[in-house]
């Protein structure tokens, strides 16, 4: 077991000019000590040509992204200029895991594919029985040797994969889909929320399940993690936090009668979350007290970032906002004219981020200058 936390701590730790998956890292609390850019500048766009509703990658110089076409593109970090493009055969919503020069990405066609991140070249590809929307997380093997990845399926199964080679390690069953991406916990276990109205605690070991906690309604969204304990919206209006130790409910927020398909981003004293009631909500914590909220004139699917003490969020009234952390007040809001649904990606002094309008923005001042 030692040996397993000590893997867990190296495999929670991200590096901090990189956004390599979902969130951000492995415990998906979507933060970054990067500060938010003070002005909505406008680096460069990329056409990928059909609608962009997952997030994005970045590492390495590269943001790698999915589109409703099925692609997989890598564009260059500095100037937007492609790279490589791979077709999967059905639309992608899933943000891709960029992991030792590989890119693991699900798609509506029901396969998890591995990509070289230099070339777009096929490693393999990994078929579960029905399309994978959540992007995928990733452990150390509990023996300290190579690395797994964890894929939600709307075959109702969570699936443990190899990441060297894609063979199955271990699947475990649920009663519905599986959206969200599957969260660690330092405690060797995995939690994810389910379209059964449950939060499933898993042992990482071999795909067991700990514990059941009912969230009295279906999850979309993705669990975040900060300091033992989970955050999750559900499809019954509620915001949930929860102790996946004991399956205890801490609190349970409800303001109006509107879902939450938005991922919650998380600092030690921070909730925040997007709502379909058109707004940003902000919480305490420790108690699941509202702090403020923020208006928007659309639905808030897209899942905020916390860039130190700014919050980077996409609309369907088709903006890209950021608020003050502390008080909820607006800094800037980006017109793009078009649905915002994705998962804004930060780093290195750029928010990236997709739109329905079928282009990826970056939006900052590149903390390296752009390539002439």
């Amino acid at each position: 077991m030692r040996a397993l936390l000590a893997a867990l701590a190296l495999t929670l730790s991200a590096h901090a000019a990189d956004w390599p998956m979902h969130r951000g890292g492995p415990q998906l609390q979507g933060r970054t000590d990067m500060p938010a850019p003070e002005k909505p500048d406008l680096v460069w766009t990329f056409a990928a040509g059909k609608p962009i509703k997952g997030g994005a990658a970045i590492v390495a110089g590269r943001v790698f992204v999915g589109d409703d076409d099925g692609i997989v593109h890598a564009v260059e970090f500095a100037t937007g200029k492609e790279l490589w493009k791979f077709k999967t055969e059905a639309s992608i919503e899933a943000t891709p895991l960029v992991l030792n020069g590989v890119v693991y990405i699900g798609s509506s066609d029901g396969n998890e594919y591995a990509l070289e991140a230099d070339s777009g070249k096929l490693k393999w590809k990994y078929t579960t029985d029905d399309k994978v929307l959540g992007g995928a997380n990733h452990t150390k093997n509990p023996n300290g040797e190579g690395e797994w990845l964890l894929i939600g399926s709307y075959d109702t199964n969570l699936h443990c994969v190899d990441a060297a080679t894609g063979k199955a390690v271990w699947k475990h069953a649920t009663d519905n889909y599986i959206n969200g991406s599957p969260a660690l916990f330092s405690t060797g276990e995995i939690v994810f929320g389910g379209c059964d109205s449950y939060i499933h605690v898993i042992q990482l070991a071999d795909g067991k399940e700990s514990r059941q906690i009912e969230s009295d309604a279906y999850i979309a969204s993705s669990v975040a993690v900060m300091e033992g304990l989970g955050y999750v919206g559900n499809y019954g209006n509620l915001v949930v936090a929860f102790d996946p130790k004991s399956g205890d409910v801490k609190w349970k927020y409800r303001d109006r009668n509107f879902p939450y398909f938005s991922s919650a981003a998380v600092t030690t004293d921070r909730v925040v979350v997007g709502c379909r009631d058109k707004r940003l909500h902000c919480l305490d914590r420790a108690t699941g007290k509202a702090v403020w909220t923020f208006q928007t004139r659309g639905e808030v699917d897209s899942s905020p970032v916390i860039c130190g003490d700014g919050i980077v969020v996409g609309s369907a009234d088709g903006r890209l906002y950021c608020v003050n952390l502390a008080d909820g007040k607006q800094r800037w809001a980006y017109e793009i004219g078009a649905p915002v649904t994705a998962s804004p990606a930060a780093a290195d002094g750029l928010v990236i981020v997709g739109a329905e309008d079928g282009n990826l923005y970056a939006i900052g001042k590149p903390a390296t200058p752009a390539k002439p």
